[in-house]
This record gives structure tokens, C-alpha cells and sequence, in this order.
């Protein structure tokens, strides 16, 4: 038998763990430009707190998007930002944390976890972002949605080839010294971009 690991202790339930359910079992994928239709995050969402026991009080996204909606400068991507917030401020009072996997995709993979009150006789207490650090998900992170991604992704065009570059380095990293292959110099010794190179942001 597989030993869990920690993530798969907060995503899934006892039953579900007994079963031999899947985290990706318990994954919603939302593009990011939303979702296929509405109500959907939600739904999952509370489907999910109801799953660890927890009546889903306040979990629901309609105001949210409505806001959105009379919003003149809402922007293509803006709406689903704004309702993962919000479910992400909704759950930390329902002793659960709203996290998404990062896997390189541009769309969201939300996990929901508890992080208080994983035995069901301890009442769930808010928790906020705490708890959810160095987990991992098929060697990609998992992180509380709202935390800062542990690397940060760095691309360029090389002006010597005008091949496309990315790195995605953790935070210890620079690109010190950094070459493109066909020789070009991209950084300098302290890691700053050379003075033809510009960043994509």
C-alpha cells in the first residue's frame, strides 16, 4: 500500500482516502478566463467543504460576479480572480483553505484543504494561510491561493537568435553569467539583464 502524503491527508477525506480517490479526484480546472458556466467554482467548492463535514456557509459566487459584471474596467480574466478570493476569505472561516496547484498551465487547478479541525470532533477554527508550505502535487507546488509562487518565472527573446527563454527559478537563484546557446551574454555577473536584453513581463 501507498503511504499518503500530506496533501493527500488535507484534500481528502478519510472515506475518500479509503477508497483510493485520486487528489486529481478532487481538482476543479477553471481556464483563466473562468468558468464554463456559472456557479460552477462554487458549486465544487462547497461540494468539497461539505465532503470534510462543514455546512458551506457563505459559499456562494453570484454577488461576486454581478459586481464584476456593473464593473466598467473588468478585463478578460479579471472575474475568476475575484471569485477565488473571495471563496478563499469564505473558507479560512470555515477552518479550510482555498490552494491551487501550479502546473504550468495558464488556468487554475483549485484544491480545497482543511487546515483546522481535521479530526471531526475538533470544531474548525479560521485559519487564514497558515500551513500550507513545501507541498507538492506530481513534483509541482500546491500553495494557498493568495501566497506568492515560491519560483518566479523570468522570459526573454535573445537579441543575438531571437530564440525565446524561460527559466523558472526558485528564490536563492539568479542568472548570473547566463548565456543564451548561441552565445549572446543575457546577465551580467550580479544577475542583471545586459543592457540589449529586455524581460517579457
Amino acid at each position: 500500500m501507498l503511504a499518503m502524503t500530506e496533501l493527500e491527508e488535507l484534500v481528502l477525506t478519510p472515506d475518500e482516502r479509503a477508497r483510493g480517490v485520486r487528489v486529481d479526484g478532487v481538482m476543479f480546472t477553471m481556464d483563466w478566463t473562468g468558468e464554463d458556466h456559472p456557479g460552477q467554482l462554487a458549486e465544487f467548492v462547497a461540494g468539497r467543504v461539505r465532503a470534510f463535514g462543514i455546512p458551506p456557509t457563505g459559499i456562494d459566487t453570484t454577488a461576486v460576479q454581478q459586481t464584476a459584471e456593473a464593473d466598467p474596467a473588468l478585463r478578460r480574466g479579471d472575474l475568476p480572480v475575484r471569485q477565488l478570493d473571495h471563496l478563499s476569505t469564505v473558507l479560512s472561516g470555515l477552518g479550510c483553505t482555498l490552494a491551487v496547484w501550479d502546473s504550468g498551465t495558464d488556468g487554475y487547478e483549485v484544491l480545497v484543504t482543511r487546515t483546522a479541525g481535521l479530526d471531526p470532533a475538533e470544531p474548525a477554527e479560521p485559519t487564514g494561510l497558515t500551513g500550507l508550505t513545501g507541498l507538492t502535487h506530481e513534483d509541482l507546488p500546491v500553495r494557498a491561493w493568495g501566497t506568492e509562487r515560491e519560483e518566479t518565472l523570468v522570459s526573454l527573446t535573445c537579441p543575438g537568435c531571437s530564440a525565446m527563454l524561460v527559466w523558472e527559478l526558485p528564490p536563492t537563484e539568479t542568472l548570473a553569467d547566463e548565456h543564451c546557446d548561441c552565445g549572446t551574454p543575457l546577465f551580467d555577473a550580479t544577475g542583471r539583464p545586459m543592457p540589449d536584453v529586455t524581460l517579457h513581463d
